[in-house]
């Protein structure tokens, strides 16, 4: 409700400066009666702002102790689990570094023949009977 009460009051607040100017510009063109039509509705513009000003709270309303402590336990939770994201994110990071280092440090692996057959000495001759 105290939104609708501060646009309530800025619709009154401009339907006064409206009027005020009304009544300044009647005045100036000598139309007596539109400046006085003019001057009443300044007036209950002014009234009205007035009492909209009236109405609006002052200030928030205090917490109660038990409010109090709940948000204070809240923003604790809030904080100890921001702490635990952080330090996630930090072993991962770490994590990530070595894992890199490691493959830096690692030989390019070569890629080993898949043939089974041993290759022979042309000039050993091959053993018979066994």
């Amino acid at each position: 409700m105290p939104r609708r009460l501060t646009v309530w009051r800025a619709v009154a607040g401009g339907f006064t400066l409206i009027n005020f100017a009304g009544l300044i510009y009647a005045g100036a063109m000598g139309e007596p009666m539109h400046a006085a039509v003019h001057a009443v509705l300044t007036v209950l513009g002014g009234v009205m702002y007035g009492v909209l000003t009236l109405r609006s709270p002052s200030k928030t309303p205090a917490l109660s102790e038990e409010t109090t402590e709940r948000l204070k336990q809240l923003e604790q939770s809030v904080d100890a689990l921001a702490i635990g994201v952080e330090r996630v994110g930090e072993a991962q990071r770490y994590q990530t570094k070595i894992i890199d280092e490691k493959n830096k440090k690692a030989p390019a692996v070569q890629e080993v023949p898949t043939d089974t057959t041993t290759p022979t000495d042309p000039a050993t001759p091959p053993k018979r009977g066994s």
